[in-house]
């Protein structure tokens, strides 16, 4: 009697089918749920966050931002209306924004400036005395040593005019110079910006200004 030939586990069972493969796959792999139809808590979270922070700027900037116009410092404020006329500039209130701006780093907001570098404009008699040498040394600024009230400072102040890093047209240079002649207590005249203007033009392009040119000014 011959024994039955034993199976090779090399040739393919008939009874083995692409369907019950994947089968027994299914079942050990098991199927994952499909989530991805489903919102989860934090990106709709995200969502209503980053809407609100949209909603809120759109409504600041057409609230806020006059129109963006150039001319509108004011945040409240909106432009002119065309053909409006526009508002006429207080001189001192420009100059004290501009000397806030410029100037209150070193004289500081009280004008008593800080020995022995930066000297004070309180009292000062190059703030209070002759309007050539003060708009000098704002338009062209002044290095080396200088007497205040008797008390030698040894600073050196900038350039503030047009064409230097401050840029500041003659009407601005007239403004702040006018603000700090009154201010504090010095209670000196105004300056005009044709006389800065004339100035600038006549000294033209130059480097500071010592202590020692000044004087020989009128």
């Amino acid at each position: 009697m011959s024994t039955p030939p034993q199976s090779d586990p090399r040739v393919d069972q008939a009874a083995v089918t692409d369907e019950s493969l994947l089968a027994v796959h299914d079942k050990l792999l098991g199927k994952q749920p499909d989530e991805k139809a489903h919102y989860r808590l934090l990106p709709l979270s995200l969502l209503f966050i980053f809407s609100g922070l949209i909603f809120f700027g759109g409504t600041y900037l057409g609230r806020f931002s006059g129109h963006f116009s150039p001319m509108v410092y004011n945040e409240y404020a909106l432009p002119p209306k065309a053909g409006a006329a526009a508002a006429p500039v207080d001189p001192l209130a420009q100059g004290k924004a501009i000397y806030t701006n410029v100037c209150a780093a070193c004289h500081q907001a009280t004008g008593l400036g800080m020995a022995p570098v930066f000297p004070p404009l309180v009292g000062s008699e190059w703030v209070t005395g002759s309007e050539e040498r003060i708009i000098r040394i704002v338009l062209h600024g002044v290095q080396g040593p200088i007497k205040v009230k008797g008390v030698e400072f040894n600073g050196a102040m900038p350039a503030a005019g047009p064409g230097s890093g401050f840029n500041l047209s003659p009407d601005k240079v007239a403004a702040v110079l006018s603000y700090v002649r009154k201010e504090f207590g010095n209670g000196a005249p105004p300056i005009s910006a044709q006389k800065v203007a004339e100035i600038a033009t006549k000294e033209g392009t130059r480097g500071p200004w010592s202590a020692a040119d000044l004087e020989k000014l009128p």
